[in-house]
């Protein structure tokens, strides 16, 4: 009887099991749920304390929150969009899955993956709050707003803010609770299997950066996305027709595991970068090093003067510059000169450019002759090596011209190229050895700890000015005086508000730490063949705080100006 009653218990089991699990299935996955109301509408002025409280956290920010604005615009746009929205993003689902589902097929005796449908439905996201830049955007938006026709959602709004950088900055808070007709059919032998995927809600909140700005159309160069928070995704699941996520602590799982993968991958400072436009066209070349050039000497050049010999001298520069060439001094009446003289060039871009060095005969009358020329490319050069080379000269740069196996001498330089340090890198926490007495004392520039004195270059970008005005007349330019150098910005005439976005560069010997530059504004006006000028305002900018945080973006009061503000950005790079 032991025998017979354990034999019972193992086929109960086994038997009561998988049955118990089917109908399981069929009342709470399988069968739709029967008592499911449609909720009932009604106004605000109709609902008690208790149901407002209730309603507190779906009211809109632009409810909640003065400094919002309401944008319903945005929503107009992404809902007229939207069906062609639909199709583009299932395009790219189409055409991104297709080689993941290649991969699978024939193995595991499947015979096919396809969609039967791929539409994301009728229903687009709603944008129900959002920070942006107030110079650009709210204007636009208070422009929009005013159209008719427009779609005015309830919870749709906008914060303004401002920014000094070169840059669009977006933060919508979505929110999407779509019906997507989303079916994946998976053959497997002979057996159709059906996922579908239903009732999709999803709410995030992304930063969007559109950087750099540039006039290119469509004016942006890179589009960079981030997770302010983690996003909340959920959905259900189908299978064969029955809602697998109603297993229980499978949609616990999932929801987890979903959150979890998309925060290691974007949330903030983790970044999505897609670039817009091609670098070549959009990116503006920033200094990446210095090149440090000594013109040795040169011997056995070609005679030019019919009586004597030549006075040579090199003229020297990178290519794609358009800064004038720099030159050696005239070594007169020798063949075989020596110079020992040294240079430093500003280098953009170490990949393609190349150093030129061009030897002239220096004439008192008329064109200088021509001695031979040579090139360097820099991407050859190791960073921070000197490289002491031996050239010969050629008449020009095509390999095939007949003129060039002419012998013309040899010219012998010494070249480094210093690539400028990180920002992350630039100081290595000097500043955080600065030790303050008490809380509410300020910092005195004699207190500071200076970083070890060394060579580097000074990048000044005067972008615009705001509420210049002349007595007599509004013609703004910017006037730059440092180190007895000026340097003057082009005249934008008939306004108040110039916008330049000039840079000039300055290579120093030495951290500009007790150093001040000196920017005004000026205008300008041409009568009669006289030249009329008139300070608008002027200030002095003290660089050691440039040296110090390598980086400043600033807005500063112009002195002797009532209202007027100029946008200046300032850098300092050392190798």
């Amino acid at each position: 009887m032991g025998v017979v009653s354990v034999l019972l218990e193992i086929i109960g089991f086994g038997v009561g099991i998988p049955f118990g699990l089917i109908i399981g299935y069929f009342i709470f996955i399988y069968k739709e749920p029967q008592d499911v109301k449609v909720p009932i509408i009604r106004p605000l002025r109709d609902l008690d304390s208790d149901s407002l409280l209730d309603l507190l956290d779906e009211m809109p920010l632009w409810v909640k929150n003065s400094d919002y604005d309401r944008a319903a615009w945005l929503n107009k746009f992404i809902c007229d969009m939207w069906p062609y929205l639909d199709k583009a993003i299932c395009g790219i689902i189409r055409s991104t899955t297709e080689p993941i589902f290649a991969e699978f097929i024939g193995k595991f005796q499947i015979k096919s993956i396809d969609f039967e449908t791929l539409s994301l439905g009728a229903l687009p996201p709603i944008v129900h709050g959002q920070i942006i830049q107030k110079k650009l955007f709210s204007k636009i938006s208070s422009q929009l707003e005013n159209l008719p026709g427009l779609w005015l959602a309830g919870n749709t709004c906008i914060k303004a803010h401002e920014t000094n950088e070169n840059e669009l900055s977006l933060e919508p808070a979505i929110r999407w609770a779509g019906n997507p007709n989303i079916i994946l059919v998976l053959k497997l032998l002979s057996i159709r299997i059906t996922l579908q995927l239903t009732d999709l809600q999803i709410s995030m909140v992304p930063r969007i950066v559109l950087k750099p700005l540039v006039p290119t159309f469509p004016c942006f160069a890179n589009v960079v996305v981030s997770l302010m928070e983690k996003p909340h995704v959920d959905f259900g699941l189908k299978l064969l027709g029955g809602d697998i996520m109603a297993i229980p602590c499978l949609y616990q799982f999932i929801q987890k595991t979903i959150r979890r993968q998309v925060a290691s991958l974007y949330l903030w400072p983790q970044t999505l970068e897609m670039p817009i436009l091609d670098s070549l066209v959009a990116t503006v070349k920033k200094p990446v090093g210095l090149l440090h050039v000594k013109v040795v000497r040169a011997h056995k050049l070609l005679k030019k003067d019919i009586l004597g010999a030549s006075d040579p001298y090199v003229k020297l520069s990178l290519s794609g510059e358009r800064l004038p060439a720099q030159k050696t001094s005239i070594k007169m009446k020798t063949l075989n000169p020596q110079w020992n003289e040294d240079f430093k060039l500003i280098v953009k871009d170490r990949r393609s450019q190349v150093l030129q060095l061009h030897v002239y005969d220096w004439e008192k009358v008329g064109m200088h002759d021509k001695l031979g020329m040579q090139v360097v490319p820099l991407r050859l050069l190791t960073p921070n090596v000197t490289k002491e080379l031996t050239l010969n000269l050629v008449k020009n740069r095509n390999p095939n011209d007949p003129h060039n196996k002419k012998y013309r001498g040899q010219i012998v330089v010494e070249i480094t190229f210093n690539p400028f340090k990180e920002d992350n890198e630039r100081f290595s926490g000097v500043l955080n050895e600065q030790v303050r007495k008490d809380s509410g004392s300020e910092r005195e520039t004699e207190d500071v700890h200076v970083p070890p004195s060394a060579a580097g270059l000074l990048l000044l970008m005067i972008q615009s000015a705001e509420h210049v005005e002349g007595k007599h007349h509004n013609n703004p330019y910017a006037t730059v005086l440092f180190k007895g150098e000026r340097k003057n910005t082009k005249v934008i005439k008939k306004t108040r508000y110039p916008c330049w976005n000039e840079e000039f560069e300055f290579m120093l010997e030495e951290a500009p730490v007790k150093e001040k530059i000196h920017i005004e504004v000026m205008s300008k006006r041409k009568s009669f063949g006289f030249s009329f000028k008139e300070s608008l305002g002027h200030v002095d900018i003290d660089l050691v705080d440039v040296v110090h945080n390598d980086h400043i973006n600033k807005k500063y009061n112009l002195i002797r100006s009532k209202h007027g503000v100029i946008h200046v950005e300032l850098r300092w790079k050392v190798t």
